[in-house]
């Protein structure tokens, strides 16, 4: 690969972690409420946190953002990969459902390791959605269908995400997608469920908030 190849490949997975790194809970606690999420309810920036601490719109708001950086940061490496104006798109192809799976899993860590909070942030749960609706969209689908219907029986956010986790590495790999992205959606799945320990530890002790508990300051 060229060295401009390896720059413009660097340049998209750089980009895909700083834009996950964007810490969108806790730039919308401190524009509504002037808190630091980190000191309120669970303590993480992520999605649910926000929306029982500072409210369902809040919380609407970070989960749709959240997503969108999964998103994004996929469909840069894709353009990065395949568009003309680099000049570079056959060099690249060659690695390009690699380059897909960095960017996934590098913007999924960046969002629960931001750069921006000391290496904190939330579990990635929803970021790691974004990267699977862009990978392969029915895979996506799939994910969040699994997640509404165990959170409608669970009534517990947490279960819901980890199931969901467990069934995109399932559903990415009996769809027969292409190596990096089981490769990517495994790491990310396993990643999501790891992120999660401290609900486990919750569960288990019968002490994990059901999905619409406030917890406002």
């Amino acid at each position: 690969m060229s060295g401009a190849a390896i720059a413009i490949s660097v340049f998209g997975l750089l980009s895909a972690y700083l834009l996950g790194s964007i810490p969108t809970g806790f730039l919308l606690a401190k524009a509504l409420k002037g808190i630091d999420i980190r000191e309120h309810g669970s303590g993480n920036t992520g999605a649910t946190n926000v929306f029982r601490v500072i409210g369902k719109g809040a919380g609407v708001s970070a989960l749709v953002t959240d997503l969108l950086k999964g998103l994004l940061a996929v469909w840069l490496m894709v353009w990065l990969v395949s568009s003309p104006l680099t000049g570079h798109a056959a060099e690249l192809e060659m690695a390009a459902a690699w380059l897909y799976m960095g960017a996934g899993l590098l913007v999924v860590i960046g969002h629960s390791k931001s750069v921006w909070l000391g290496f904190s942030g939330g579990k990635s749960a929803a970021t790691g959605l974004g990267v699977l609706l862009a990978l392969a969209w029915p895979v996506g689908l799939g994910v969040a269908a699994v997640f509404g219907l165990v959170l409608a029986i669970s009534r517990t956010v947490s279960v819901g995400s980890m199931a969901a986790a467990v069934a995109a590495i399932a559903l990415m790999t009996f769809t027969h997608q292409p190596l990096a992205y089981i490769v990517l959606t495994l790491i990310g799945g396993l990643y999501v469920i790891f992120r999660h320990r401290s609900n486990i530890s919750r569960l288990l002790a019968g002490t994990e908030p059901k999905t619409f508990g406030s917890q406002r300051p």
